[in-house]
């Protein structure tokens, strides 16, 4: 493997489905690997499960912090401590703090009821789906099923609602941030985005409470007095978060069964395996392919100095794919006994706020499916996204056929 080989944050190596390789010889010879010029920086990786969770768990070393610099591979968008702070880009207290305000969106009793309307959602959709021609499962499902359920979770107004799969895929394409001009761009769409919601917020602050995270967001002592940067940066945290999981795996969905048809079978003649079948596309897909931390200080680590300033990327990509914790972890296997060890929600304080809507969301897709006795074909090779960061699809035509 060359130096370049070696680069993992190309992004054709994404686009091209050809990132396996060079992460399967990272774990197997430099788990902990220094790679000294990329287009987004020198920066370390980190391929195996076990040393990510190491570093997720000590967050007074790897800081997350804002402050330090983003939470992705690339340059800063602005220097650090001049971003779109979220508490994603945040260490203790200010995380715990501000988490506290969304985590009661997510909660169980909060699941049950939003799980009624993505049910009667996921079945109008299915319904108009055409049996027996070919479509786009991207744009016509994964798409319209995670942008209807944003648009419930903030009260967006319907008619504007795929506005924010727009601004989720503007805010998450790291490939912009090295090119002036498209960053540029790319700040205007987010400063747009901030406008429409401080529209909305103005709106309701008049109103009564609701259950809604802005209007939650609103009342809140946390986030009620946020700066209009800590408000982009909360907005882009829950948009992109409420996105990319759910509408990748969904895609993955049907990409998985058709590509391990023994597995479709399987899932078909028992429908109880379908929560573990979840957690494994969730676990074989890994819809955000890496996080990053920021070294605080010098640090001694698996062998490695890790110097004061270093950026740490944390490839859950390839941890979802270490055979030490997933034996024969290429294959897609919904008996997987382990499947919810993956780490395609973080691990630690860190972990996914809305970890339990996406498995939801993807849970009651396949039953509504099952109902209908629905199965997707693959028609073709799908159009992947060009980037290290956000690990999904742009397109995937399909057909339907009734079993």
């Amino acid at each position: 493997m060359t130096a370049l080989d070696l680069d993992v944050s190309r992004a054709e190596l994404y686009a091209e489905d050809r990132w396996r390789e060079p992460f399967a010889w990272l774990r197997a010879n430099a788990p902990v690997h220094f790679v000294a010029d990329s287009k987004h920086g020198p920066y370390w990786s980190v391929s195996t499960y076990q040393p990510i969770v190491e570093i997720e768990a000590q967050p007074e070393l790897f800081s997350s912090s804002h402050r330090h610099g983003v939470t992705s591979i690339t340059v800063a968008e602005r220097p650090p401590g001049m971003g779109f702070p979220n508490f994603i880009r945040m260490d203790s207290p200010e995380h715990g703090a501000q988490r506290k305000v969304v985590s009661p969106a997510f909660t169980p009793s909060e699941m049950a009821r939003l799980g009624i309307d993505i049910r009667a959602r996921a079945g109008d959709l299915l319904d108009a789906l055409p049996v027996g021609e070919r479509f786009d499962w991207v744009d016509r499902v994964s798409v319209e099923l995670t942008t209807q359920m944003l648009a419930v979770l903030f009260d967006f107004p319907w008619e504007d609602r795929r506005l924010l799969p727009f601004w989720s895929d503007v805010a998450g394409n790291i490939e912009q941030f090295n090119d002036p001009a498209a960053q540029e761009e790319r700040l205007g769409h987010l400063a747009d985005m901030g406008e429409y919601f401080k529209r909305l917020w103005d709106e309701r602050i008049a109103g009564d409470a609701a259950p809604d995270l802005l209007s939650r967001m609103i009342r809140s002592e946390v986030t009620g007095s946020m700066s209009m940067d800590e408000f982009i940066g909360a907005l882009v945290l829950l948009v992109i978060g409420g996105n990319d999981t759910t509408r990748n795996t969904m895609s993955a969905m049907a990409y998985a069964f058709d590509k391990f048809p023994d597995q479709r079978a399987a899932l078909e003649g028992d429908p109880l395996l379908t929560d573990n079948a979840v957690s494994e596309l969730i676990r074989w897909q890994t819809p955000l392919a890496h996080m990053r931390r920021n070294a605080i200080r010098d640090v001694e680590f698996e062998g490695q100095h890790i110097a004061a300033g270093d950026k740490v990327v944390l490839w859950y990509i390839s941890a979802n794919r270490d055979e030490s914790v997933f034996p024969a972890a290429d294959r897609f296997d919904i008996r997987r006994e382990n499947a919810r060890r993956h780490l395609s929600f973080g691990y630690g304080v860190h972990r996914c706020v809305g970890a339990r809507l996406a498995e939801l969301q993807v849970r009651i897709l396949i039953e509504e499916m099952a109902t209908r006795r629905l199965r997707v074909h693959v028609e073709a090779e799908p159009v992947r996204v060009s980037q290290s960061f956000v690990h999904g699809y742009e397109a995937m035509d399909v057909t339907l056929e009734r079993y």
